[in-house]
């Protein structure tokens, strides 16, 4: 969903206390052998600012990886107290051949509600027709996949099962973002997620059996362990 650092990015700290070994080095043969105290300064410093480097980078990839973690788990939570007909992280075919994965998947008295989760902090930038947004937290800048594009084609995988049944799909942002420009009424943040749904529960449908849509989609959604494997390829084949 939303964005972690690299490793490299993680890691660049390391290559920094490289560079500046040879600098300690120098120091010390410029001055006198015996006199080890410039290459000292340097190597202290150098292990300050690493250090420094280090527990703020850990610190920021902890809290974004802890905090993806908690707004997921707040989603699923919100979900199964709202309704028992849920269905989460889940295998369907996909619209165009290949397979989707749907993060969750919700039963409401005006059709099934579509989730995708994106976790974010900071500011967003991306207009709904962009191929990539940016995501600028603090130094940290992301580019990744317009969302908007991904659940549309998890709609309409979803769509293809349920062919006589409303889809509704929604992208919930979870952290402390902002967006900067005006989005569709189907990018939400996880805080807006209850009245999303109380909006779906009282629009019209031409469903007459819910029970027998239900049982369709749960016995299209695959979580056996050999899909996950061939949804796993197929990603790391894209």
């Amino acid at each position: 969903m939303l964005g972690i650092m690299s490793e490299p990015a993680l890691f660049r700290p390391f290559f920094l206390l490289l560079t500046l070994f040879p600098a300690a080095a120098n120091a010390q043969i410029a001055t006198n052998v015996s006199d080890t105290r410039p290459a000292f300064l340097i190597f202290a410093a150098a292990s300050a600012l690493l250090l420094t480097l280090v527990l703020r980078s850990a610190t920021g990839y902890v809290r974004r990886v802890v905090g993806a973690r908690v707004g997921r788990w707040r989603i699923r939570s919100s979900l199964d107290r709202y309704s028992p007909d849920v269905l989460h992280d889940f295998i369907v075919p996909g619209a165009y051949g290949g397979l989707a994965r749907i993060e969750h998947a919700m039963l409401t008295s005006g059709g099934v509600l579509c989730l995708q989760v994106k976790h974010c902090n900071g500011v967003v930038f991306g207009e709904a027709e962009d191929a990539q947004w940016t995501n600028v937290d603090g130094g940290n800048r992301q580019r990744f996949l317009n969302p908007l594009i991904q659940s549309e084609g998890r709609r309409r995988a979803m769509q293809n099962i349920l062919p006589n049944a409303p889809v509704a799909n929604f992208v919930v942002f979870t952290g402390a973002v902002e967006f900067m420009s005006t989005l569709p009424d189907n990018v939400i943040h996880i805080r807006e997620l209850t009245a999303a749904i109380e909006r779906l529960e009282f629009a019209p449908s031409p469903v007459e059996d819910w029970d027998a849509l239900w049982l369709t989609l749960r016995a299209a959604a695959r979580t056996d362990t050999d899909s996950r494997k061939d949804y796993a390829a197929q990603l790391s084949f894209g």
